[in-house]
């Protein structure tokens, strides 16, 4: 008989740690390194303590609980995702991931399983990118992907920076973050999208990732009054900002399996009666082939200097981020479909549309990815949804793939 998971235990969790920073709407805001972040952090390192862990926390705040295996020395099977949620999130995203992998370490407690290498969970720290960009950043310094000091200085909204709020929250550790041996990494997670629901579909077995960019545009413009300035006199950011948001949908839909996303817009000043001097606007676009996405924001920054020119604005286009399309490692995608088959749940191959730590810890360590449906495919949201069911099957097929990994 193949053991399984506690689905309710892992539901119980979940529903627990969704009252750390409730949002408005039944969802989550625990932006990263904020208050409420570091008691979700806590309340997990209390479970994590009960289930007998042992921890460390390096110097980009990334937290580790070992279960220790019958040989200490050997590379661990690292399983885990992130804790801290977008300002409006939901109960899932992320914290499927870090709960999953305490419930194996649970499971396999009650089962009295002694693994043959150590098991660690691992929370990474400010996966959203919400509060300081760039998003997957804790693993991105651990992956070598981010230089730590660099990352150090980035400032949020408040202009608080990374260093002193690890410092403030005393998430700054003594282990230096960078890379070690991992036998293999696994991270569980909601689809994020509509495709495992509309097929009815209990697990994704996720194959690798499309590339993403984030670009910050900036339009410099006069800013004037909005009664006395004639149309025709107008050097008018907002206007050249509305023409290249509504151009870039199209440009995007030339391409087959692109997205792209406008999700901040800012005005200075921010008043009814004044024509902004500035606008500034994000810019997301996503796709799974690398000279596609290539050419999408070329075809972008083509077509802001083109409006700018026409309006008579300056602009400032800056690439902050970007993730090249990725490939998870055989093995462990081999490791994630067995034990879905040998489970009896239902599953297909699917890439991922978001960027994860799995993407990051990619580069440095072999990693999987397991996909549960979610409700109507919605996440980044308040309404985000699954059902105990679905996180209770991919559970499962997490301690499977653990269990594959770490007892050989």
């Amino acid at each position: 008989m193949k053991i399984k998971t506690n689905g309710e235990r892992l539901w119980d969790s979940l529903m627990e740690m969704a009252k750390i920073g409730p949002g408005e709407r039944g969802g989550s805001r625990r932006l990263a390194l904020t208050d409420a972040d570091i008691a979700g952090r806590n309340l997990f390192r209390e479970w994590a303590a009960d289930a007998g862990c042992t921890f460390r926390l390096d110097t980009m705040g990334n937290l580790f609980a070992r279960r220790e295996g019958k040989n200490p020395g050997a590379p661990p099977v690292v399983s885990g995702s992130h804790l801290d949620t977008q300002p409006s999130g939901g109960r899932f995203d992320g914290i499927l991931g870090v709960l999953g992998a305490l419930e194996v370490i649970r499971s396999l407690n009650d089962q009295g399983v002694e693994t043959d290498s150590p098991v660690e969970i691992v929370v990474w720290t400010n996966e959203e990118g919400a509060r300081f960009p760039p998003a997957m950043m804790g693993s991105g310094v651990f992956a070598g992907i981010f230089d730590q000091s660099e990352i150090y200085t980035h400032q949020d909204p408040e202009g608080l920076t990374v260093e002193g709020e690890l410092r403030r929250t005393e998430q700054l550790g003594d282990t230096p973050c960078e890379t070690f041996p991992i036998k293999a990494y696994y991270e569980l997670h909601i689809e994020q999208g509509p495709v495992l629901e509309a097929e009815n579909t209990s697990i994704g077995v996720v194959t690798g990732g499309q590339g993403s960019t984030w670009t910050h545009v900036t339009l410099q413009g006069q800013g004037s009054h909005a009664g006395t300035t004639p149309m025709n006199f107008r050097k008018d950011p907002m206007m050249g900002a509305a023409r290249i948001i509504t151009e870039l949908r199209e440009i995007v839909l030339k391409q087959p399996g692109a997205v792209g996303t406008v999700g901040r817009l800012e005005t200075t000043p921010a008043s009814i009666n004044s024509i902004p001097g500035q606008v500034f606007f994000t810019v997301d676009t996503r796709h799974p082939n690398e000279e596609t996405l290539a050419q999408i924001n070329l075809d972008l920054k083509n077509l802001v200097n083109s409006v700018c020119t026409e309006e008579g604005l300056e602009n400032e286009f800056d690439l902050i981020w970007e993730a090249p399309t990725l490939n998870f490692h055989k093995e462990c995608i081999s490791k994630v479909r067995n034990a879905a088959e040998s489970l009896a749940y239902s599953h297909l191959d699917i890439v991922s549309g978001a960027g994860h730590d799995a993407c990051q810890v990619n580069r440095v360590a072999p990693t999987g990815m397991i996909f549960i449906p979610c409700e109507n495919g919605l996440s980044h949201d308040e309404a985000e949804n699954t059902t105990p069911e679905q996180v209770a099957a991919g559970a499962d097929v997490l301690l499977h793939v653990v269990l594959a990994s770490a007892c050989n």
